[in-house]
């Protein structure tokens, strides 16, 4: 029981839960009610072959960080605690196999370059792992297309790319503006979040010779990076709810304002005051409720479709 326990927690199961809940949203809110076509089949694949690819991940990811990790999350290090660190190469491999396997189970050979993409993906991880992370902003910025990847290849996996970009069919549209709006929402909140796992990490990263941006530029000016980052978002937001108005969608617009802008403009705030590594991980975790918060507002496009 105790290895089954470190492996969901080398896992990052709670991260895998959330990929499971927005690709489920996704398509029982927004592409349901759009198609009436139930594609259970290919859902289900595809959420093995995300699922599969993001545990991969996460175990590589603390294959190369061990060292880092026992200075940055000493109490959180299972690896050659209670599971060999060798197994995590096996674990890693078998897990992007399952998740290249699914994925072309779930497409076929149609759509041969969604397989083709989440095997990019996989060495994406690798890469991110042995060297991209430790690079200024590279490492964040593959990290938020990974998040955004996991809504559109929903997308992607109904609709081609030239279809995507020059159809005239309504629902194809909605289809097309939901899926980048909630992959852009999911790549800018990662972006947020990565940062401020960066400021977290700072001490055990700068020990290991990463040249993350607190590590190259300061914290002042990671702080500013960030606060930019909230404000872009922040203002789509707005710019959005002034849009979905004209619909009557007040309790849509009402849930967006409370659980969404106003939690995010509390953390511009508090990330102006924050300095401590307590202070930034109450942020991660508050970075993290207004994710699940965007996830959970595809109901109601479920309610008005």
């Amino acid at each position: 029981m105790r290895l089954l326990i470190a492996f969901f927690k080398l896992l990052r199961w709670p991260n895998l839960i959330f990929i499971i809940l927005t690709q489920l949203l996704f398509y029982f809110c927004i592409y349901l009610p759009l198609y009436q076509l139930p594609q259970t089949y290919l859902l289900i694949w595809l959420i093995i072959g995300s699922v599969c690819i993001a545990g991969g991940g996460y175990i590589i990811n603390d294959y190369f960080d061990l060292n880092i990790d026992k200075i940055n999350k000493p109490e959180k290090n299972v690896l050659n605690t209670i599971i060999n660190r060798r197994w995590a190469i096996v674990w890693h491999l078998v897990l992007s196999a399952i998740g290249i396997f699914a994925t072309a189970m779930a497409v076929g050979l149609v759509k041969w370059y969604l397989i083709i993409a989440n095997i990019f993906c996989v060495l994406l991880l690798w890469f991110y792992s042995t060297s991209l992370k430790r690079e200024l902003l590279i490492g964040n910025f593959a990290i938020s297309l990974l998040a955004a990847w996991t809504v559109l290849i929903l997308f992607f996996s109904q609709v081609s790319f030239t279809e995507a970009f020059s159809t005239t069919n309504n629902n194809t549209l909605k289809f097309f503006r939901l899926a980048f709006l909630y992959g852009g929402f999911a790549f800018i909140i990662s972006l947020i979040r990565e940062a401020i796992k960066d400021i977290e990490d700072r001490e055990g990263d700068a020990q290991y010779g990463c040249r993350t941006l607190p590590i190259y530029a300061g914290l002042r000016t990671t702080k500013i990076y960030i606060s930019i980052w909230i404000v872009v978002l922040v203002a789509s937001l707005v710019i959005l709810q002034l849009y979905i108005l004209q619909f009557s969608w007040f309790f849509a617009v009402l849930y967006c304002i409370v659980l969404i802008i106003a939690p995010l403009i509390y953390l511009l705030r508090q990330l102006r005051k924050a300095n401590t590594i307590k202070d930034f991980s109450r942020l991660s975790a508050l970075t993290k409720a207004i994710m699940l918060s965007g996830i959970l507002s595809m109901i109601f496009f479920r309610l008005y479709f």
